[in-house]
């Protein structure tokens, strides 16, 4: 039984990553699967396919790697709020990963979302990871 399922998500992602592997299979979730989205449209990953069946279904991400140097996109992903330690952050302490090369992931009242676009809505939340 899994007690952290977003910590199981970036570990079975930076997992697959450190082992060369073309696509990751990982139980579906609706916060995964908005993470999942996040990666997409930022550019981590190439591409991502949800599945229904069997109950409750699967997310397989196709990981993206340079073509000629054969590294990932995906260099770090941090779990940053834990079950023990929740970390929540008001709209003016937004963390910036890298300087803003990198994205936070936070899950706010509007939506699982990056720290840029919090930063437009002007809403805080709980941070869930850093990636870069």
């Amino acid at each position: 039984m899994v007690t952290d399922p977003i910590a199981d998500y970036l570990t079975r992602i930076r997992n697959a990553v450190l082992a060369n592997h073309r696509v990751v299979e990982i139980p579906k979730s609706k916060i995964k699967e908005e993470i999942t989205r996040i990666l997409f449209e930022k550019g981590y990953i190439l591409n991502y396919k949800i599945e229904n069946e069997p109950r409750p279904g699967n997310i397989k991400i196709a990981l993206k790697y340079h073509p000629v140097s054969k590294l990932s996109a995906i260099n770090s992903l941090v779990r940053i709020s834990k079950p023990g330690l929740r970390k929540y952050v008001d709209n003016d302490h937004l963390p910036r990963v890298l300087n803003g090369l990198g994205i936070a992931i936070l899950s706010t009242s509007h939506g699982v979302m990056t720290d840029k676009e919090a930063r437009t809505q002007n809403v805080g939340g709980e941070v869930l990871c850093h990636i870069s």
